[in-house]
């Protein structure tokens, strides 16, 4: 594996990245969610897409795509990892979304390029990223009511935002894929909130991808 190779396109593809609003439809009639796994000893990855109708939130499509896992784990590389399997979810859906939630990290990351983006660009579509944990960066203190929020910075520079999304719960992480801007990416974030730690668009496609209860009533109608 040439990592060197890979930084090298990585920082290219994070030049290329859109970081200001440049939606096709505001406000966005079709959400979709990203999630990505690995099974069989991480051999095979699965990626989930679904697609919510705004502003109902209801769950109108989903796909979920298996393929070969086509490298090794490599930190700071997630990306080259885990797209071709959201590409071949992407390629499944019968309609595509106005604006795209991936679980995962936008411009968060240390080459300002982690999945949500290079997916993002990849389809250019608006793109979120939302995390569960931090990549890179420091923020200050977050208070321990929902809705306290603090700036995730690095090297001088705001990457995203860290949000408590529910009492007792970790925060989130929420950053600028593609097509959004950092504060827009947030609002889109809590625009899309209904009661859980993650937004909507992510829960049901971590529930479809790993069969939770949730999605199983759904599937049962």
């Amino acid at each position: 594996m040439d990592i060197q190779a890979l930084r090298a396109e990585q920082l290219q593809h994070a030049a290329e990245v859109v970081r200001h609003d440049d939606f096709d439809v505001m406000p966005p009639r079709l959400i979709g969610g990203a999630d990505v796994g690995f099974e069989q000893g991480g051999d095979v990855t699965r990626a989930a897409m679904v697609i919510l109708e705004y502003p109902s939130l209801k769950l109108i499509e989903y796909k979920v795509a298996r393929i070969a896992t086509i490298m090794p784990y490599i930190p700071g590389f997630l990306s080259f990892r885990e797209y071709p399997a959201l590409l071949a979810a992407w390629e499944l859906l019968e309609q595509k979304p106005d604006l795209l939630f991936v679980d995962g990290h936008g411009i968060s990351h240390p080459r300002r390029l982690g999945v949500a983006s290079h997916f993002g660009m990849l389809v250019d579509v608006p793109t979120i990223g939302v995390a569960k944990r931090r990549l890179c960066g420091r923020f200050e203190p977050l208070d321990e009511e929902p809705g306290s929020q603090q700036p995730l910075m690095d090297k001088g520079e705001k990457i995203g935002w860290v949000w408590r999304s529910k009492k007792r719960c970790n925060p989130l992480f929420v950053s600028t894929g593609h097509r959004v801007s950092i504060d827009t990416a947030l609002q889109w974030v809590q625009n899309c909130m209904a009661g859980y730690r993650l937004p909507e668009p992510t829960r049901w496609a971590d529930a479809v991808a790993s069969e939770r209860t949730a999605f199983l009533r759904w599937q049962e109608g």
